[in-house]
């Protein structure tokens, strides 16, 4: 039996399909170009194919462009940040939503400002802390500021409301305490959720370029997409099928994991608490 579709379903799937032409165009168009021959990548018109299928530009760029190097520093950055950032907001979340203290609201308060303010009005005074603290040029002096999240602690904190209080206290009646708790019910029942912020956070800080731009100058610490900027502005200068052959190698992890743990992420935004606000 044909399935047929409304109007508005019909609506709904172009509108789909249009949006993912917009979105896969120019990755379409930089892996093309990374496959071409660099004296091909200047040719008006420009054309999608170039006169052969080459790696050179691939094998330019991992030879000579330290991108291997700066892989292994924004994994390292990634996974911390993502680890640290999952933890305290996860405590700080479970605090909000289970306890009561003096303040809580006022507290409560200025982490959903901080959700509001950009974080780019925060570069300066974070510069000048690191500054002070002797943290620039430091792994810390990357990852420390990355890991306030105020958005991730209210996704937890909301989250956590719609636990049972029910499967606490009866952890409680035999004895255990609140870590207890915390550690071996509260977080293996929150598995969808915390799969699908560590994805978010671990996307956001592999992507970030601004603040590891400003904090570091040393090559030994340089992330990625710092080493990108680095590679348009001088190594290969105007070198097109090598900057994009340096741009498709930055997003593939990222491809991977999305593929790999999409399910994780659907599982999670519905698990999150938000839907209905």
């Amino acid at each position: 039996m044909t399935k047929r579709f409304s109007t508005g379903q019909l609506i709904l799937l172009a509108i789909t399909g249009v949006l993912a032409v917009v979105w896969l165009a120019p990755i379409a168009w930089a892996v093309a170009t990374s496959l071409k021959p660099e004296s091909d990548t200047t040719k008006i018109p420009l054309q999608w194919f170039g006169s052969e299928v080459t790696l050179d530009a691939y094998s330019l760029v991992l030879g000579t462009g330290g991108i291997v190097k700066w892989a292994i520093n924004s994994t390292v950055t990634a996974i911390v940040v993502t680890f640290m950032t999952v933890l305290f907001s996860a405590m700080a979340a479970y605090g909000f939503a289970r306890t009561q203290f003096r303040g809580q609201r006022v507290l409560l308060s200025v982490i959903l400002a901080g959700i509001m303010v950009p974080p780019q009005v925060l570069i300066a005074p974070l510069f000048a802390e690191m500054v002070a603290l002797g943290l620039v040029d430091t792994w810390w002096g990357i990852i420390l500021p990355q890991v306030a999240a105020p958005v991730i602690v209210y996704i937890l904190y909301k989250f956590f409301q719609g636990v049972p209080p029910e499967l606490e206290q009866a952890a409680f009646v035999d004895g255990a305490g609140r870590w207890r708790v915390f550690f071996t019910i509260v977080l293996p029942l929150s598995r969808p959720v915390l799969a699908a912020v560590s994805i978010f956070t671990f996307i956001t800080t592999w992507n970030n370029f601004l603040w590891p731009f400003l904090v570091s100058t040393d090559p030994n610490t340089m992330t990625l997409p710092v080493g990108l900027a680095n590679v348009v502005q001088g190594t290969f200068g105007l070198r097109y099928a090598q900057i994009m052959a340096s741009v498709v190698l930055a997003g593939l992890p990222l491809l991977v994991i999305f593929v790999l743990f999409q399910r994780q992420i659907i599982r999670g935004v519905a698990h999150t608490g938000l839907a209905g606000e």
